[in-house]
């Protein structure tokens, strides 16, 4: 089979607010920044992926607003309607069907300008389960209170990967939230939903992301710098809450175990060098860590306590600062992708991981984490 390459990438600053910014001239930023990376023009570029949601962006057919923007025009063009992980799924088995040589993935979010509680009621059953009022948070509440209970896992425990990433944001330039915390001012910011805190939340961004993606034939032709797709996977779980068990994320931990055994990965912690975990939630990353086989079942807390996870620990997740730090909703597994390609290139600036040839980047889609996409990256 083919190998497929991500060959540029680019991204916005992510903003509380981007008042003088519409969709498409977001787009057309990371697009012309995805070019310019790359060293291509649009001529060369084969087909179109975007990625939007009419919900987010207040109107039907969402990617109808952006495809002047990304070039579209006289190309084959595809919509995925979830996060941007997705959208590089889609692109990329758009190049192994052969059909095409180069992709284009697009995103963009303007969250400023939606109500994320409505929204994001919206994505649960009209009959059962929207009136309960039930929202990201909410819903995310219950599992948290669900995983902590379960396991011993503690809401200091959960503070601590706050207090983490977005340290790790002040050396990213392009973060929504950078800043010192500690324990205790996330421990004392205000009550959302019992266990979570608004310290233990992430922010709703604006921003745009893109990537390119080109089939091993044509990457050689367009850089010296590929970076591989060695291992792509994904998952989903049960629609309604009710039938999983929210403790535990049966799709998460097939996802792993399929992404590992394509990139040929039996010990991630020795052979993954960072990662970039979709951590909406504080709780979320310490539950994720478990489910990629990073530690055994309720040793989250344990990995956040020993440091394992901070940037000179064995194993960096979030040298970004994840999504606490910014979380443009269907942009932000996008650019988990393009931080952990940044990674394996030696781009991050002040972000680098010394050293770092393996990276993982993960996103998510659904009510607490309903569905899941891993890739593992390489550069050589």
């Amino acid at each position: 089979m083919d190998r497929v390459a991500i060959v540029g990438v680019g991204q916005t600053k992510h903003e509380k607010r981007k008042r003088g910014e519409t969709f498409d001239t977001m787009v057309y930023e990371v697009t012309y920044k995805a070019l310019e990376d790359a060293g291509i023009t649009i001529r060369e570029i084969d087909n179109v992926v975007t990625v939007s949601n009419d919900f987010w962006d207040g109107r039907t057919i969402s990617s109808m607003a952006i495809q002047d923007a990304c070039g579209s025009y006289n190309k084959n063009i595809s919509t995925v309607e979830g996060d941007g992980t997705f959208g590089i799924l889609y692109g990329a088995l758009r190049i192994l069907s052969e059909n095409f040589g180069t992709t284009l993935v697009v995103s963009h979010m303007k969250g400023s300008e939606s109500h994320m509680n409505l929204i994001t009621n919206a994505m649960f059953d009209p009959i059962y389960e929207r009136n309960l009022g039930l929202d990201a948070i909410t819903s995310s509440a219950l599992q948290a209170r669900a995983y902590m209970d379960k396991y011993g896992i503690t809401e200091e425990q959960c503070a601590k990967v706050s207090v983490k990433n977005h340290k790790n944001a002040k050396n990213n330039p392009y973060a929504h939230l950078a800043m010192d915390l500690t324990v205790d001012e996330v421990m004392k910011s205000r009550m959302l939903a019992e266990p979570i805190k608004l310290l233990d939340c992430s922010p709703i961004s604006d921003g745009a992301a893109a990537v390119i993606l080109a089939s091993e034939k044509k990457a050689a032709m367009i850089t010296d710098k590929p970076v591989w797709i060695k291992g792509i996977a994904h998952c989903a779980d049960a629609y309604h809450l009710g039938d999983r068990d929210l403790a535990e994320c049966a799709a998460l931990a097939e996802t792993s175990k399929k992404a590992y055994e394509m990139a040929s990965i039996n010990d991630p912690v020795r052979e993954i060098d960072v990662a970039e975990v979709y951590d909406a939630f504080s709780y979320q990353e310490l539950m994720w860590y478990e489910l990629l086989g990073f530690c055994g079942r309720g040793e989250g807390g344990r990995l956040i306590d020993e440091r394992v996870t901070e940037r000179n620990g064995l194993l960096p997740v979030n040298p970004s600062g994840g999504c606490l730090s910014a979380h443009p909703v269907m942009v932000a597994g996008m650019v988990r992708v393009i931080e952990a390609a940044l990674q394996v290139r030696g781009d991050a600036v002040a972000r680098q991981i010394p050293g770092a040839k393996t990276a993982l980047a993960h996103g998510i889609n659904g009510p607490c984490g309903q569905s899941h996409c891993i890739m593992i990256l390489e550069c050589n």
